[in-house]
């Protein structure tokens, strides 16, 4: 097998696993809509132009749900006894990485699709936008490359569901921020010269942790 066939063959057995038990999806899914309405119900009564505030709220939301994904990501694969029938598989360790990597791409990808149209209606506001995508789409890009490395690391420690939010949060606070900038840009109708700079520093992200994450993770799941 080549090494997008092996690649594709992981993102397939985690999709199946999946559509199956259907576990990881209803957990995102009611989680953050969840998240939506109460924020939405608090600051409807106590922020007076709640689009202000709204690009905070939507990547906030993101986030958390997606950390309930990469948490589980290969948790599920531990508890099942897999993971070491994985590793021992005789194929590059990058190949898992790009396998896991997309899984949780397709699966956060997939909430953030459901979330749009729901988050539009209460916030009353036009997120179907090509710029407002694409930005959605690399900040997204960003969670799960810098995600999936950390949980390769958390997996193996005993508070693992405290250890990967410890670990995550402080080194995607710059993919947060800039996103929510772009974010606020758009939906403020703000020249695109005034936040291209927070764009390419999305694209750098994306790039530069999926080059780190190749190179590292047969040292991290080694360790």
């Amino acid at each position: 097998m080549s090494f997008l066939n092996k690649v594709l063959a992981i993102v397939g057995k985690d999709v199946v696993a999946e559509l199956r038990t259907k576990e990881m999806f209803s957990s995102m899914l009611v989680f953050a809509l969840l998240v939506i309405v109460i924020f939405s119900f608090s600051f409807e009564l106590r922020v007076e132009n709640v689009a202000q505030v709204a690009p905070g709220i939507l990547w906030v939301t993101f986030v958390f749900a997606s950390t309930l994904e990469l948490n589980r990501s290969l948790a599920m694969e531990m508890e099942n006894g897999c993971l070491d029938g994985l590793f021992l598989a005789p194929m590059d360790r990058s190949a898992i990485y790009f396998g896991k990597m997309l899984g949780n791409l397709i699966f956060i990808s997939a909430i953030e699709a459901l979330m749009l149209p729901i988050f539009s209606v209460l916030f009353d506001l036009n997120l179907i936008l090509p710029s407002l995508l694409l930005t959605i789409f690399l900040g997204t890009i960003g969670f799960a490359a810098v995600g999936t490395l950390l949980s390769a690391i958390a997996v193996n420690t005993r508070a693992r569901e405290v250890m990967l939010p410890v670990l995550l949060f402080p080194i995607i606070l710059p993919v947060v921020i800039s996103a929510t900038k772009v974010t606020g840009g758009i939906l403020d109708g703000v020249p695109l010269a005034d936040w291209a700079h927070w764009l390419r520093f999305l694209v750098a992200f994306d790039i530069i942790f999926l080059a780190v994450s190749y190179m590292t993770f047969d040292f991290v799941v080694q360790g």
